[in-house]
């Protein structure tokens, strides 16, 4: 694997579970902050996810879109890597997320408790860090041999590979979309290739499982034709439609400009229109993190 990827990773506090492998754990800011008794993060208010007790991972940094608001580096790409085993991983991953919260043991805030459950029993894995999962052969394994482990698991996808979306059984599935039609697509997701019909197909799956949809807004760009969000809602049929503001962070600052990042307020407006168009409604909001959480009207 590329070396200068992962040593500019490797500063952001990215931890590889092997020198050949780009499978990365990296506890979140929410995970910390958890640790010392503060907030959890939204996945808390909506879900009941514990934060500090879940493990942010991916099984490969690979991608296959360049989204321009990707907080990740698009400069240093993972060309080729070994993959990892299911087993490999899921023996693995633990360890490295207590490693990775290590340096939060002696804090006067973190009672022996807390670190207790969070590096000796988590119990909800996200893979979500960066890169897209379904780019990893044997995703459908790992899912399954979490399960089998005793963990909940959320698995965030771009869609781009419907026919690993179909073999995917996580305790949530989420699926991006982060654009109304192909035009806006393909100008603000720079796919590799010719993915909007494939989008398509693995929002279709979304309805025989528990699910949600992700729409990150970026003010100027995509927010706009809500009912054609609407429309593609209305057909996928997910549990839940998490609507969430573009966060001006990381390697996107290069890309986009902070006037993009809308605050909440219009965030829940967007997601106003598109719940009434779809069929959905509002059923909890976050206004630190910008989402809003859409569930069916019923």
């Amino acid at each position: 694997m590329h070396s200068k990827a992962c040593d500019a990773l490797r500063k952001q506090g990215y931890l590889f579970f092997s020198p050949d492998s780009s499978a990365a754990v990296k506890p979140c800011m929410w995970s910390k902050r958890a640790l010392r008794g503060g907030d959890m993060c939204y996945k808390h208010q909506f879900y009941g996810i514990e934060s500090h007790r879940c493990i942010q991972m991916t099984p490969t940094l690979r991608c296959n879109q360049r989204c321009l608001f990707c907080w990740r580096s698009m400069e240093n790409e993972v060309a080729h890597e070994i993959e990892l085993t299911p087993d490999e991983i899921v023996s693995g991953v633990r360890k490295l997320h207590k490693k990775g919260l290590a340096g939060y043991k002696p804090h006067k805030d973190v009672t022996a408790e807390r670190w207790n459950v969070a590096t000796e029993t988590p119990n909800q894995v996200a893979i979500s860090l960066s890169g897209e999962p379904t780019c990893y052969s044997q995703l459908p394994q790992l899912v399954d041999l979490f399960k089998e482990n005793g963990y909940t698991v959320f698995v965030v996808s771009n869609g781009t590979r419907p026919w690993v979306v179909q073999r995917l059984y996580p305790t949530q599935m989420y699926l991006s979309l982060d654009a109304p039609d192909e035009e806006t697509y393909t100008m603000l997701c720079r796919p590799k290739g010719d993915y909007w019909e494939r989008i398509q197909e693995s929002l279709s799956y979304l309805s025989s499982r528990r699910s949600a949809i992700r729409m990150t807004l970026v003010k100027g760009l995509n927010d706009h034709s809500p009912e054609k969000y609407a429309r593609i809602i209305a057909d996928a049929a997910p549990t839940f439609v998490e609507v969430k503001g573009y966060m001006y962070l990381g390697y996107s600052r290069s890309r986009l400009s902070m006037e993009q990042m809308p605050d909440h307020a219009y965030v829940r407006s967007f997601a106003e229109k598109v719940a009434r168009l779809s069929g959905y409604r509002i059923r909890d909001e976050s206004p630190v993190s910008r989402v809003v959480c859409l569930e069916e009207d019923t």
